[in-house]
């Protein structure tokens, strides 16, 4: 059994906590319309909408390399605008037994939430996805103020 840990993060968000849920669960297809040049693609592979079991994945760039991530839905809780993702896929799942992401938003917060497990000691945490999800918030953010 690895490493487990979590790595938790509340931002706060000028277009309210709402929006950028709405932008999770209702608008998820809209993400590589705000920043093309680091997302080129969105797709649901199972469900028809952000619903438990629905299964997505979302093409991006980051540091000038091509990733993957492709994830189940586990939980959506519209009373705390909540939603866990279980990612089943993805080009740096060889180091992680798991990784859980966890939103959740309220007021002018968005919180974002890494649960993983380690297969070796050694692995470094994820702490460039963290923040490269960090900064998604931040750019969803933006272009809600815009429209």
């Amino acid at each position: 059994m690895g490493v487990k840990g979590k790595l938790i993060a509340s931002i706060e968000v000028r277009c309210g906590g709402h929006s950028i849920h709405d932008m999770f669960h209702t608008n998820t297809h809209h993400i590589p319309n705000i920043n093309p040049t680091k997302y080129k693609h969105f797709e649901i592979h199972e469900g028809e909408t952000i619903n438990v079991g629905s299964i997505v994945s979302l093409k991006y760039n980051q540091d000038g390399k091509e990733k993957i991530l492709k994830q189940v839905i586990e939980v959506v809780n519209p009373q705390n605008k909540s939603i866990t993702w279980k990612v089943i896929e993805r080009n740096v799942i060889e180091l992680y037994n798991s990784l859980i992401v966890i939103t959740s938003s309220e007021h002018q917060w968005t919180t974002l939430t890494f649960v993983y497990e380690k297969k070796t000691d050694d692995i470094p945490e994820p702490l460039t996805d963290f923040d490269f999800f960090l900064d998604s918030i931040k750019d969803m953010e933006d272009h809600l103020i815009k429209i």
